[in-house]
């Protein structure tokens, strides 16, 4: 078993890999995970989306995956210059690219899209668009109490309500002060960027979300600048939706939204 407090930040725990599914074909999805999380959490969409013929690419976001020395240490701007080095590399690779994003993966995702306008598609799982305030609060004022609280415990049982699923996950259940910081960095650019989204996007949100209120996902819906854009809602199943109660369904209206719209891409690669 990994030491998640070992300075090795190099080492990365076994099963939270970088997701490498490329091979020879047209359209190409890049899939992002989310915050203290791994590709773990979209190894099941991925074979799902490959055995469909899509070229998917799931990296492993800096400071994940890895230890809690290296997570604190890690930054926004690094998860998204990762997430951007993988879209630029896909983009030259294939006609076109779609790309979907996990809770904070979500929030990347909206950065990218409102930079590359020329995305085909875009879905945002769970996307982590807005912070409750006593977060806010305490990433703002982390300077203050971060040194002294050090690391506190994030696992929330209902975040993932299937329990096999659950024990299964590789995240690091737990966040520094400094780590929130940057989180919400991340959420603030995210948010800034929604009226910049033109790929047409598909939010996929579970009305029992433990870590994002309902409110937040209807207000991106209304946001973002994309013409074509839906709003679909899960039951049964708490944040992390792509290995929870009801996956399948999640995986289905991905990989419809995908198919509908893969025109666009053929479109924009014919020009």
């Amino acid at each position: 078993m990994v030491d998640r407090h070992d300075i090795d930040t190099g080492r990365v725990i076994k099963g939270a890999e970088t997701i490498d599914m490329q091979e020879e074909g047209s359209h190409g999805v890049l899939l992002l995970h989310g915050f203290g999380d791994t590709p773990q959490t979209l190894s099941s969409l991925a074979r799902r989306l490959h055995k469909s013929g899509y070229g998917v690419f799931a990296p492993l976001l800096p400071g994940h995956g890895r230890t809690m020395y290296a997570f604190t240490r890690s930054r926004a701007d690094e998860w998204i210059d990762a997430a951007r080095r993988s879209l630029l590399e896909m983009r030259g690779r294939y006609d076109a690219v779609s790309v979907v994003g996990l809770s904070m993966g979500g929030a990347i995702a909206v950065i990218l899209a409102a930079e590359f306008i020329d995305i085909t598609s875009l879905v945002l799982i769970a996307p982590y668009l807005g912070m409750p305030r006593t977060l806010r609060l305490a990433a703002a004022t982390h300077l203050v109490w971060g040194g002294l609280a050090g690391e506190i415990n994030a696992r929330n049982p209902r975040s993932i309500r299937d329990p096999i699923e659950r024990e299964k996950n590789l995240a690091y259940g737990a966040v520094t002060g400094r780590a929130l910081f940057e989180l919400l960095k991340v959420v603030r650019r995210a948010r800034k960027a929604l009226p910049g989204v033109t790929a047409p996007t598909l939010i996929i949100q579970s009305r029992e979300d433990p870590r994002i209120a309902p409110d937040i996902a209807e207000s991106a819906l209304r946001r973002i600048g994309a013409r074509e854009k839906r709003l679909v809602w899960t039951e049964g199943a708490g944040h992390i939706i792509t290995v929870d109660y009801g996956r399948e369904r999640v995986f289905s209206e991905v990989e419809e939204w995908l198919r509908s719209h893969a025109s666009r891409g053929a479109t924009a690669a014919a020009k």
